[in-house]
């Protein structure tokens, strides 16, 4: 199998994961179920049509769905070279009804052409022999055919057209197909092309359920923080956020531990009715203390963020809380 089918061969690659992606839109855009041909072209040669006619295909397969793929560019066919299999009988052979390198007639049995790939649910009609005359094949009523016998056999049927800009073959094409992609590339398509394209094909006919832009340059950072295989913070497990709060199994320090936990039951018990004891012991002392106290001791004690606040600087709050208690009851005692 072909490194080309990354699909395939890395299911969970960020490039496959955008690849699900353009099928969920195009599932998105079947919820009648009415989608049953696609095409996909491209302006020029060298923009990735096949690349992405042929891990699209992997995709709906992967996805339960029984597809066959057809290649149609029967000047330049190379989808043969990518799923490693025969290239003929194919397409050409199929609607001339002639092998060129036998010199016969051959059958138009299906079972023929259509060849089994090692992706389950996913056949392949190759390009055959290159014909004299292509676009005269695909404009025949042996095509349409073609394609209604085709759909009768499976859920999708993709074909992998040429590119439009200097052939006519993809245009006849959509004209007989549900739907057309157009295949870009990353400062390399012009806007003029395009247009032209888009033109042409709404000119025959043609509906055009959108543009994949090819060639996007990725670079190994953003590669890395992609959503399906991590990001920053899961990059090393290991290493906690910096305003995370420590667990009580992350605590190295036992004794340190049992010393802060003594200093908060001082400050706050533990026993509702020994607080409520305490409470009634200082009640009349408590009156005598001013309004002035709460700010007195926001300022004894300032803390500029609670969430960077250590086990240290907690057991020190602690302390000044107690000796700020401590100081404050021996005054009342004084004045009492």
């Amino acid at each position: 199998m072909k490194k080309e089918l990354i699909a395939h061969r890395d299911p969970k690659s960020p490039v496959s994961e955008v690849f699900r992606t353009l099928r969920t839109n195009i599932q998105f855009m079947n919820t009648n179920n009415k989608l049953k041909t696609l095409l996909v072209t491209s302006t020029l040669p060298g923009e990735g049509k096949s690349w992405v006619t042929a891990n699209l295909a992997v995709t709906f397969a992967q996805a339960g769905k029984k597809v066959i793929l057809v290649d149609a560019d029967m000047r330049k066919g190379r989808q043969y070279t990518i799923f490693e299999v025969s290239p003929r009988p194919g397409l050409s052979n199929y609607l001339s009804g002639f092998d060129s390198n036998t010199g016969e007639e051959i059958s138009d049995d299906l079972a023929n052409y259509i060849q089994d790939t090692q992706i389950p649910n996913l056949y392949i009609i190759p390009a055959g022999n290159i014909p004299p005359n292509p676009s005269e094949l695909l404009i025949s009523t042996k095509m349409v055919s073609l394609l209604d016998r085709l759909k009768e056999l499976c859920d999708l049927v993709i074909i992998d057209g040429t590119p439009c800009e200097l052939l006519t073959d993809a245009i006849i094409l959509s004209r007989i197909v549900d739907s057309t992609v157009i295949v870009t590339a990353h400062k390399q398509t012009k806007k003029e092309d395009l247009r032209k394209i888009v033109t042409n094909i709404q000119n025959v006919g043609g509906k055009i359920a959108g543009i994949v832009l090819n060639k996007i340059p990725v670079s190994v950072k953003k590669y890395e923080q992609s959503y399906y295989y991590g990001s920053t913070t899961m990059k090393n497990p290991g290493v906690k956020p910096r305003n995370a709060r420590p667990t009580t199994a992350s605590r190295p320090n036992s004794s340190r531990q049992a010393k802060a936990e003594e200093m908060r039951r001082r400050v706050r018990p533990e026993n509702p009715q020994g607080l409520r004891n305490n409470q009634q012991q200082r009640s009349t002392s408590s009156e005598r203390i001013n309004d002035e106290q709460p700010k007195a001791l926001e300022n004894k004690i300032k803390v500029e963020n609670s969430g960077d606040v250590s086990l240290e600087k907690t057991t020190d709050i602690l302390n000044q809380i107690n000796a700020y208690l401590d100081e404050e009851k021996k005054n009342l005692n004084n004045k009492s």
